[in-house]
């Protein structure tokens, strides 16, 4: 078969201007990167603004696997198969970060048939969103390390700087480092780190900020540092945040792009589910839904993370309410889940699909206690059996569970069209949306909530660091505590153990740090052994990756 890239090359991809035209988008309303990718100014943000909305669908999975899932290719070909069956549909997407681009995961454009393009540049540099949200992180980490350097009017204690810089790319060797050393003129030495692009504050704010004027005031609250006598810093205080978001000024205006069938998509904001809230922004959710009848959305990782986050953080914020959830999973990492290694999936094991298939089992349980109508989408792959398809479509029929087979990354929107039909339907049924918690309860009772109820955990135990953290944001403001909470966790498992597979119970969730996003307006609680700078592997997917003279790329999937 053809690789993704090749695919790709071969679409016949609209002008995007012509996308642009049957939305109801004006030339002037449009920021145009090249013949294919566009940006959306607030113009028509503004024309559009009393437009009634249309129905929003969440797409999320059962946790990841090596086996693959396929949570974007099904988001990209569900909204095919929309147009195929005659809906008027639009996709929402995270934004690509290079990370996992060139070390192991890939990118984030789809796959097979199902895919947006032009998926060169949307999984490479895009618009450039991620670029302006690095330059302006690493603007505030330049001007607090200045301020330190020039007399220290504020009195910043050194040691306790918590706002990190940050890179787009996996760089374990950033993780700890020392900067300021040197001369007196170069700065005062301090310890310091590196995140990934995708876990930064300011890649949160870009995501839920509604307007120029409220990404300023977030930016301006985003906690920076403590003094000597432990008294809060605020970005405004260095007065950063306008020059933050002059370099953000674009990066906020929504990418518009199209898929291999030339439906509409909407790609704008971050990925990260594990490490952040892995959702993409609220302007262009919001804008989807007054473009389109249906928007199809994803939310990253499995739906302990992606989708409970999208529901208790991103709805909450933005006052969304899904009309559907679509849960992807596959054979292969049901299997995977019970016990298959990865090289032995493709041989029929039914006893391995029954013992895994308690992950899917969870998942269903869960999203259904937030009132949620539930489609099971058994994402296809070649080398399942028919008894095998038959023992999962067993298992959602005793959970009660609508489902289809999606065989989009071989088709197309022609391979989701019962897909699309059983989610048209779920979206007309009752639906009684709840979050998992109240903004009311103490920061601990949320996450137990979230420990217990998603999780499966029987108890949350607390680090002394994390006690701390705890301590010092219910000091600061009370306003802080009725906050969501933002779980950093290993994406591999419902538990914070990645070796836990299937539906781990019982276990005792270890909370290590807990740090607050004032800008963001939510708490980020760090589990187990979860990083924030990811590292590459032993052979990572850059030794494949090439250009020739023509500029024609390789080896990107």
């Amino acid at each position: 078969m053809k690789t993704d890239i090749e695919i790709a090359k071969e679409a016949k991809m609209l002008p995007i201007t012509e996308i642009a035209a049957a939305l109801g988008i004006e030339d002037d309303e449009l920021e145009l990167y090249g013949k294919y990718k566009a940006k959306i100014n607030d113009a028509f943000l503004k024309r559009m603004a009393d437009r009634k909305n249309g129905k929003l669908i969440l797409v999320t999975a059962i946790n990841p696997t090596p086996a693959g899932e396929g949570k974007t290719t099904t988001t990209v070909g569900l909204g095919m198969a929309m147009n195929k069956i005659g809906k008027n549909a639009i996709i929402a997407l995270r934004e690509p970060s290079l990370g996992p681009v060139f070390g192991i995961k890939g990118g984030a454009a789809g796959g097979g048939y199902a895919q947006v393009v032009p998926m060169e540049d949307i999984n490479l540099h895009f618009t450039g969103d991620f670029h302006a949200i690095t330059a302006a992180n690493n603007l505030l980490s330049a001007m607090i390390d200045n301020h330190l350097q020039q007399g220290n009017e504020l009195g910043i204690d050194p040691r306790r700087v918590l706002f990190a810089r940050v890179t787009d790319t996996n760089d374990r060797a950033l993780r700890n480092v020392i900067v300021g050393l040197g001369t007196k003129m170069d700065g005062v030495p301090r310890q310091d780190k590196f995140m990934i692009t995708v876990a930064s504050e300011i890649m949160a704010i870009l995501c839920l900020a509604e307007s120029i004027s409220d990404l300023k005031e977030r930016l301006g609250n985003i906690l920076v540092a403590y003094t000597y006598d432990g008294k809060p810093v605020y970005c405004r205080e260095l007065q950063a945040n306008g020059a933050m978001a002059a370099l953000l000024k674009d990066a906020i205006k929504p990418n518009l792009v199209q898929t291999l069938e030339n439906t509409p998509a909407l790609i704008h904001g971050g990925p990260f589910a594990n490490i952040a809230h892995g959702c993409n922004s609220v302007r262009a959710t919001k804008l989807a839904l007054k473009l389109a009848d249906y928007t199809i959305t994803e939310a990253g990782f499995g739906a302990d993370l992606g989708a409970e986050k999208f529901l208790d953080i991103k709805c909450r914020k933005a006052g969304l309410t899904p009309d559907a959830v679509v849960l992807v999973a596959t054979v292969r990492a049901l299997k995977y889940n019970g016990g298959v290694a990865k090289t032995e999936l493709g041989a029929e094991n039914l006893d391995a699909l029954a013992k895994g298939a308690v992950n899917l089992e969870a998942h269903i349980d869960n999203l259904r206690k937030y009132g949620l109508p539930v489609v099971v989408a058994i994402n296809r792959f070649g080398s399942d059996t028919d008894a095998e398809l038959a023992y999962i479509e067993k298992i959602c029929t005793e959970k009660g569970a609508d489902f289809a087979l999606s065989e989009v990354f071989a088709k197309g929107g022609e391979g989701g069209i019962d897909l699309a039909n059983r989610v048209v339907a779920a979206c007309e049924k009752e639906k009684n949306f709840e979050f998992m918690y109240a903004d009311e309860l103490s920061i601990k009772e949320k996450i137990a909530a979230v420990a217990t109820k998603i999780y499966g955990a029987a108890d949350v135990k607390y680090d002394a660091a994390a006690l701390k953290n705890i301590s010092e944001i219910e000091a600061l403001d009370p306003k802080y505590s009725t906050f969501p909470i933002c779980v950093a966790k290993t994406q591999y498992s419902l538990s914070d153990d990645a070796a836990k597979l299937g539906r781990p119970e019982g276990f005792t969730l270890t909370v290590r740090e807990v740090k607050l996003s004032a800008g963001a307006e939510f708490i980020v609680v760090l589990t187990g052994a979860i990083m924030t700078m990811p590292g590459l592997p032993k052979k990572p997917a850059a030794f494949s990756i090439d250009v020739d003279d023509d500029g024609n790329i390789t080896g990107l999937f």
